[in-house]
């Protein structure tokens, strides 16, 4: 789910970056920020690079229904559905500071434009996925600065939106639940 989320997203952040400065190039890719040997990914030059910086199971769930009735009137136990959100740091890797910031800048007007996607704001959304909502993360300077350390690399404009909500269901039975097809009133009498 992580990374259907992912590239969905980035298609779709690609294509309003392409309408936006009228441009036919790629501008997003969806990796890490520096390669495991330290050096700088040449796929992230002059792109919009979308990373996963974090990722957590969200605790405060409603009730959630683990059983689903079958065909032949059984019931199939499975573990609940697991939410997860992701924090995603989208940083703007072009040669030019000025082309970064009005990049940025765009980054920012899509999540304002898209702050969810779903199936009636567009039809490509992958199986599986049927909301994603972005949520502008707010850090501290010391904070972004302790993250662009551990990552190794040098500060780029960037901005992180939490990808919230997204849900993970294998739907894999864990057990069948027969169905009650008689009942036996005269109980107790």
């Amino acid at each position: 789910m992580i990374n259907s989320s992912l590239k969905f997203t980035s298609k779709l952040l690609n294509q309003f970056l392409k309408n936006r400065f009228t441009i036919t190039e790629d501008k997003t890719a969806v990796n890490y920020i520096v390669d495991v040997n330290g050096s700088f990914p040449k796929v992230n030059m002059n792109k919009v690079v979308l990373s996963v910086i974090n990722i957590e199971k969200e605790t405060n769930q409603p009730f959630y229904i683990r059983n689903q009735k079958l065909e032949n009137g059984n019931y199939s136990n499975f573990n609940p559905t697991e939410r997860y959100n992701v924090d995603l740091l989208i940083s703007c890797n072009f040669d030019d500071y000025s082309e970064s910031l009005q990049f940025l800048d765009a980054v920012i007007h899509f999540f304002q434009i898209n702050n969810y996607l779903d199936s009636a704001s567009s039809s490509s959304i992958p199986d599986g996925l049927s909301r994603l909502e972005f949520e502008y993360e707010k850090i501290s300077y010391h904070q972004m600065h302790s993250l662009w350390t551990a990552m190794g690399a040098k500060y780029q404009p960037s901005i992180m939106y939490k990808m919230k909500l997204m849900k993970v269901q294998s739907h894999e039975t864990i057990d069948i639940i027969p169905a009650v097809t008689t009942t036996n009133n005269n109980a107790g009498i």
